[in-house]
């Protein structure tokens, strides 16, 4: 049986990803590809051609736009996924949260707007890992 549509993002990571760590800040536009893990700071925006998760301590101010996104972090802005996104139960965001599909987790706090883009067909889950990113 092909369960690949019911597992978490970050399971599929593949490879290292570039890691901006806890006490780094960057100020300015990101843009690249393959995967990142934010446990720092970020004040502007991203383009990423890859997997962006904001980790439990990661800040983010500014618009995160990426293939998929998982966000533990707090974020001050908009959220565009071309495909999926992952709120967990430590995520705080202010801001719309755009993508083909989004996951919340209990306990998320999401000030804002969500919107789907994709099939309107209903997936349920049950997350049975409390792990944070």
């Amino acid at each position: 049986m092909n369960d690949a549509k019911n597992r978490r993002l970050r399971d599929k990571s593949s490879g290292a990803a570039t890691l901006i760590n806890d006490g780094c800040k960057i100020s300015g536009v990101i843009t690249g590809s393959g995967d990142f893990l934010i446990n720092g700071e970020v004040d502007g925006d991203c383009d990423i051609s890859g997997t962006i998760t904001l980790a439990h301590n990661g800040r983010w101010q500014g618009t995160i736009k990426a293939d998929d996104i998982i966000i533990a972090g707090r974020v001050e802005g908009d959220i565009i996924a071309v495909g999926k996104v992952e709120i967990t139960n430590s995520a705080k965001i202010s801001g719309t949260v755009t993508a083909e599909a989004i996951a919340v987790a209990e306990g998320a706090i999401v000030e804002g707007v969500m919107k789907t883009t994709g099939n309107e067909e209903l997936l349920n889950f049950t997350e049975k890992r409390n792990s944070e990113a």
